[in-house]
């Protein structure tokens, strides 16, 4: 594997800058990579409040009792705790399910109230974890905006509409993640592990429209999947970020974003590998210890079809395809929740199954 991803690193917080140049910024770094870096300056998303969110993480993953866990175990709405392995995000390919645990939380009601088991050690957190996914959701809003004027789409506002809170509830998911470190895992789980080609998340493309991702400095682990077909690593902090507040958000394109644009945007395959397996390392960067990231899943209004979007540009790459349009080969007209439950079935194995013995 050569070098690391070559994804580049954009600033959306100046209200002053040229927004027709930083749109169209935008949708070229999402044709081509399908990843892209958004400069933390601590505008659109508070430094301090990152801070809080991974430590509420810590609290969450390693003080909160299994017991409390389990009884909030998700459920079909993809919200609540999944254990480790519980999760297969590549069950064509891996022997066992992610070596990680995740929490996910739903869209807050219009109270500001999670609608959904939480537990007791962390109840006195759901005023902050609401206020946290808001203030994502409204990061969200900007991108969106943003593509929607780089691809001249009619009308602008096509791609903001579609995952206004107002207009209908959604499949988006504030989820927070932990990965153990290689060393607590022993006997079988170290034979599952190399089984498995290192790899502590499996390959696959996020199903919604976009996802914010939040990750710790020195923290290795991410690569995502070139046009060949070859895996690099995803640095935390790119060159030139090194001194920021915060880490950059790393945004990426989801399979629905890629439906509604005739595939023209990409949604790029990407895994989470162990250190020391098949994958290169980032200096400064290691995978030796646990592992936290915070992802913001992204998802229009659950009834929203999936049929490409009126822009001139996805209309001339639908034709250059051939009119196919295609995500991972194939077309098909769905809606954002019939996606989104397909892609739930295929990762959460267990739900059900267990749904179909009873």
């Amino acid at each position: 594997m050569a070098g690391v991803a070559k994804i580049p690193v954009i600033d959306i917080s100046d209200n002053n800058q040229d927004q027709a140049r930083v749109a169209k910024e935008l949708v070229e770094a999402a044709i081509e990579h399908g990843f892209i870096y958004i400069k933390n300056t601590g505008n659109d998303i508070p430094v301090e409040d990152v801070d809080a969110a991974f430590e509420l993480a810590r609290k969450l993953f390693k003080e909160t009792p299994v017991e409390e866990k389990q009884a909030c175990t998700i459920q079909k709405n993809n919200r609540g705790w999944s254990a480790m392995h519980y999760e297969t995000l590549d069950p064509k390919n891996q022997r066992v399910g992610d070596f990680k645990e995740a929490f996910n939380f739903g869209e807050p009601s219009q109270q500001g109230h999670l609608q959904q088991p939480i537990p007791p050690t962390i109840r006195s957190a759901e005023p902050f974890i609401s206020r946290f996914h808001t203030l994502c959701h409204h990061l969200s809003l900007r991108l969106n905006t943003l593509l929607g004027q780089g691809l001249s789409v009619s009308p602008p506002d096509f791609f903001t509409s579609a995952h206004l809170r107002e207009n209908g509830a959604s499949g988006t998911i504030l989820r927070l993640l932990y990965y153990p470190a290689p060393s607590s895992l022993a006997g079988a789980e170290e034979e599952e592990k190399k089984g498995d080609g290192d790899v502590r998340a499996g390959a696959h493309s996020d199903y919604g429209s976009m996802t914010l991702l939040f990750r710790l400095k020195g923290q290795a682990g991410l690569e995502i999947q070139t046009r060949e077909g070859t895996w690099v690593p995803v640095p935390v902090c790119p060159p030139g970020t090194e001194t920021d507040p915060a880490p950059p958000i790393l945004v990426n394109i989801g399979d629905l974003l890629s439906y509604w644009t005739n595939g023209l945007l990409r949604s790029t395959v990407h895994r989470v590998v162990f250190p020391g397996g098949e994958g290169s390392t980032v200096e400064g960067e290691t995978g030796g210890e646990e592992r936290y990231s915070i992802a913001y899943f992204c998802h229009p209004v659950g009834t929203m079809k999936l049929e490409p979007v009126p822009s001139e540009r996805v209309r001339a790459f639908g034709e250059e395809q051939n009119g196919k349009g295609v995500i991972n080969g194939e077309r098909k007209m769905l809606t954002a929740d019939e996606h989104l439950n397909m892609r739930l079935q295929a990762s959460y194995l267990k739900l059900y199954e267990d749904e179909k013995k009873e």
